[in-house]
């Protein structure tokens, strides 16, 4: 395969028309390296990383020599990828070095569901790197998937809800609070969301992304949309289900917000709650869910793959990386 990246297997991975989900690459025993020269390989082998990224939507690196936040920022570097700023994300996260974020910082206990990162604003990122500098105590797994089997196995089961997600996006509406709220998976109050303080220059913000605004005494409610829930993958050439839609109506809940409200068809109905669950089903049937080893990078197509997190026992410490 190469002088620096063995292909090895893990038990979990699935197997689509012959590729592996995820590919997972290893250090050659026969030439370990260094971080430094690990980077270097990066680059050098950049054109074999992107064709497998291309292929299989998710690359796990594991057994290479990054330790430290600031070794996996020099690992991100190496790819080359501009730097995406977290602008309308609600996540809470914690700048730590260079280019390199805390993951969600929400309570252990809670689960994130599956999501593309970002779906809910124009501008998302098109990569993503995840990072574990410290092993879960236990659970604490990023459950992964590839968005265009949710979506085939959707449209098979449910053609006219998908052909109404097509004809008419989905409405995403949020309260956020002035700071942020470590107590929520959606916590992020609008000055972290916006990076300001000034209302101003958060409104727009807000409108640059096409986000409608209304304050209240104490808190803004943003609506998003209608913005599509089915996107084309030109790179493969097929529709992806490309949205946040599970993620909100089983998820945006805290003091502010109700999670059925929180996603309506684009103009305005109602979803219906029993698609949405069984939807959670297809993407739990066909994740892969693989243990987090310390060091493990994991490298994802955001246009490819959606992700979630299991509750976990501390310790745990995931980074991220966005890239444009």
């Amino acid at each position: 395969m190469s002088e620096t990246f063995v292909e090895t297997q893990i038990p979990q991975q699935k197997f689509y028309g012959g590729v592996q989900f995820p590919s997972v690459l290893s250090p050659n025993p026969r030439n370990p390296l260094p971080l430094p020269l690990s980077a270097q390989a990066v680059r050098n082998e950049k054109p074999l990383l992107d064709s497998l990224l291309r292929n299989s939507g998710a690359l796990l690196f594991r057994g290479f020599p990054v330790k430290t936040a600031s070794d996996f920022n020099e690992f991100v570097e190496a790819f080359g990828f501009e730097e995406l700023p977290y602008v309308g994300g609600a996540a809470p996260r914690t700048n730590i070095v260079g280019r390199v974020f805390t993951a969600n910082e929400s309570p252990p206990d809670q689960k994130i569901p599956f999501h593309h990162e970002m779906a809910q604003v124009p501008e998302f990122p098109s990569k993503l790197f995840f990072f574990c500098e410290v092993e879960p105590g236990s659970g604490g797994e990023t459950p992964i998937v590839l968005s265009h089997i949710v979506y085939e196995r959707m449209k098979e089961r449910y053609p006219e809800f998908v052909e109404r997600l097509e004809e008419h996006g989905l409405l995403y509406t949020r309260v956020l609070g002035e700071d942020d709220d470590p107590s929520s998976p959606i916590g992020r109050g609008w000055k972290s969301t916006f990076l300001t303080k000034d209302k101003s220059v958060a409104e727009q913000r807000a409108a640059k992304l096409g986000m409608k605004m209304e304050w209240l005494e104490d808190a803004v409610k943003t609506i998003m949309g209608p913005i599509p829930a089915i996107k084309y993958d030109k790179t493969r050439q097929r529709k992806i289900w490309f949205n946040s839609m599970v993620a909100a109506y089983t998820g945006w809940e805290d003091a502010r917000n109700d999670p059925v409200k929180a996603v309506t068809f684009g103009d305005g109905k109602p979803l219906p709650a029993d698609i949405i669950y069984d939807c959670l089903n297809i993407l739990e049937e066909e994740s892969v869910v693989f243990p987090w080893q310390r060091g493990d990078v994991l490298l994802l197509d955001n246009w490819a793959v959606l992700h979630s997190r299991r509750s976990f026992n501390p310790p745990r410490r995931i980074l991220a990386s966005l890239c444009k």
